[in-house]
């Protein structure tokens, strides 16, 4: 398994609460002669930029979790829960919080919940040490556990798209990343980075690189997902043409290679909230089993789990896509149809 999968999988991270997933991308960067830079809000952008159009991935640092906000009683802590889980899976979980002396073990006792979509919103946890305010709580499940072609670990969306990208990175001079902060409470990173525009630009094609709930008519192990849509809009057409072309002919080349086209409705990424923005935004992702670590029968938690070779599909096409420049239209289409329309 690569090593730079496994060891994010195993970082804490919660929205707003992405300091240690900063803290690996910045040392990476550091060791690979990566170029790295930050907006006000703590979005990171990786790579050298040049004049004209760019491809840029996106992947945000977060993942659900709680981080401690006091200890209302001894062996208490009352914990701020952000990120879409649904209340009656997170009742009764085992819990891990992060501190400077250590991990403390703990177990949620009680949830309060959004009236509107039944989320956690605050849980109380019974936990076997001290929890300082602040500190990072995650659900105590399997940690970068692979077995028969398949990782399961706690926080999958999105450090396995980090992974991804951070691969290219080092694979690609004219590679190009923005890590954002806070996706899973509403795209807040995103948000600030569209209005800001100090880390991206307009001519910049935007591909938000995801894990998205598995679907039946885009399963794991079939290879990377070039994705259409989610369940809130549809992306440029122009960028998914291109992006599909390249995964065509990576797969000519590439005899392991292998892609697959979908609209993934499972949840809302980057790519719309980038779009609404007046960016142009397209995405791939991956399918992911335990979304959000919830079971299939939404009663308890798990750990997430992906395919290693939908992964490693994934890291290979956005190499690949850096040797293709950005272009607008669809030129090859345009002259198949012209073609087509000559003859008759």
């Amino acid at each position: 398994m690569n090593a730079t999968l496994s060891q994010l999988c195993r970082l804490p991270t919660a929205p707003f609460c992405e300091q240690h997933v900063g803290h690996y991308i910045r040392q990476y960067c550091v060791k690979n002669g990566i170029k790295l830079r930050a907006d006000r809000h703590g979005n990171l952008l990786a790579g050298s930029r040049v004049r004209g159009a760019q491809w840029v991935f996106v992947a945000h640092m977060d993942h659900p979790g709680m981080t401690a906000i006091d200890a209302p009683g001894k062996g208490v802590v009352r914990a701020k829960f952000q990120g879409y889980v649904l209340a009656r899976c997170v009742r009764g979980a085992k819990i891990l919080f992060h501190t400077d002396a250590g991990v403390v073990a703990g177990v949620v006792t009680q949830v309060v919940q959004d009236p509107k979509d039944k989320t956690a919103k605050e849980v109380r946890v019974k936990v076997r040490g001290v929890v300082p305010p602040g500190s990072i709580g995650m659900f105590h499940v399997e940690q970068s556990a692979a077995k028969g072609g398949v990782l399961r670990s706690r926080a999958l969306d999105d450090l396995a798209g980090v992974a991804a990208i951070l691969v290219a990175l080092k694979n690609s001079k004219t590679a190009v990343a923005l890590f954002t902060r806070a996706e899973e409470v509403g795209f807040i990173g995103a948000i600030a980075a569209a209005k800001s525009g100090t880390l991206i630009r307009k001519t910049d094609r935007l591909i938000s690189v995801e894990c998205s709930a598995r679907q039946p008519y885009a399963p794991q192990g079939k290879g990377v997902i070039i994705r259409v849509g989610d369940r809130s809009s549809v992306f440029d057409a122009d960028a998914t043409w291109q992006i599909e072309q390249c995964a065509q002919a990576l797969a000519k080349v590439n005899k392991k290679f292998r892609f697959q086209r979908a609209l993934m409705p499972g949840g809302s990424c980057e790519a719309t909230a980038l779009r609404a923005f007046g960016y142009r935004a397209a995405a791939v992702c991956i399918p992911l089993g335990n979304y959000h670590n919830m079971t299939p029968e939404k009663r308890g938690v798990a750990a997430e789990y992906i395919s290693l070779s939908d992964w490693q599909n994934l890291a290979d096409l956005l190499t690949a896509l850096n040797a293709v420049k950005p272009a607008d239209g669809q030129p090859e289409l345009r002259k198949r149809l012209e073609t087509r329309f000559a003859k008759y």
